[in-house]
């Protein structure tokens, strides 16, 4: 079996009274659930996370409305950062495979949150998100998302390269990624094809990218069973919050240079 080598949810010697603002309402939207909590600047979840079944259909008014939900049971905040699944362009969200890209495609997602809670938001690519609250700055890393669907991201000395659609190519035969090892995959096939296909996309993955960390999250990572190459890590899945905290850092304002509800000012 693989060992986890995420990194903890708190830091350590640090607690709620010592939380650092400005405070970050961190929404991890995924085609099965809608997690979320808030941390401090320091990346202290300050509550427990709480999540709520993604709504069926997916669309951005019921999004939205279940996000709400679920922040009325959180700490207040100064400011979000959402992990979207699909891909995203400034505020806007272009593609969202798992939740009905017709149901989201153009959809200003930064706006309608930034108006609907009244704080500045910003936006990235789930799988970005994930890996932001992970990387460690060992050279080129990539991050593998399993659940729902699969994503991927790069990056360099901790700095985002870009997201990669990979669930949306081709695996082999018709099946592109997302139905070859996503949360429906796995349910058909049961555990052990399943694995056998995580490990040839690991393999996949790794050839492709020569990356010298790959780091595996997502719900479905806790359920790979086949042991790891040295390069490969089991992540918390946690990390699709907790990395949202980074959205904020100086190094990332580049990509909201153009979009003024993601801009805050700085003291």
């Amino acid at each position: 079996m693989p060992m986890a080598t995420s990194k903890p949810d708190q830091p350590e010697g640090r607690n709620a009274d010592q939380a650092l603002p400005p405070f970050t309402l961190g929404v991890d939207i995924g085609g099965t659930n809608i997690k979320a909590s808030v941390l401090d600047r320091a990346g202290l979840l300050l509550a427990d996370q709480v999540r709520l079944p993604t709504p069926k259909p997916a669309t951005p008014e019921a999004v939205l409305e279940a996000t709400g939900r679920l922040a009325a049971r959180l700490p207040p905040f100064d400011r979000i950062s959402v992990g979207f699944p699909g891909v995203v362009k400034g505020g806007t969200t272009l593609t969202a495979p798992n939740l009905g890209t017709g149901l989201w495609a153009g959809f200003k997602l930064i706006e309608a949150l930034a108006s609907r809670f009244g704080t500045p938001v910003r936006l990235l690519n789930d799988a970005a998100v994930q890996g932001l609250g992970v990387v460690e700055g060992n050279g080129l890393e990539c991050v593998l998302t399993l659940g729902t669907g699969v994503g991927c991201a790069l990056f360099r000395n901790r700095r985002l390269l870009l997201h990669l659609e990979l669930g949306q190519y081709w695996a082999c035969d018709s099946r592109t990624y997302d139905e070859h090892i996503g949360q429906a995959a796995l349910l058909a096939v049961g555990e052990d094809v399943w694995n056998r296909r995580v490990a040839e996309a690991v393999t996949a993955v790794s050839e492709l990218t020569c990356c010298d960390v790959l780091y595996i999250g997502g719900g479905n990572a806790r359920k790979i069973t086949f042991a790891l190459p040295p390069h490969v890590r089991i992540v918390s899945n946690t990390a699709g919050i907790t990395g949202g905290v980074r959205l904020w850092e100086p190094d990332l304002d580049e990509l909201f240079r153009d979009e003024p509800m993601a801009q805050e000012k700085r003291a």
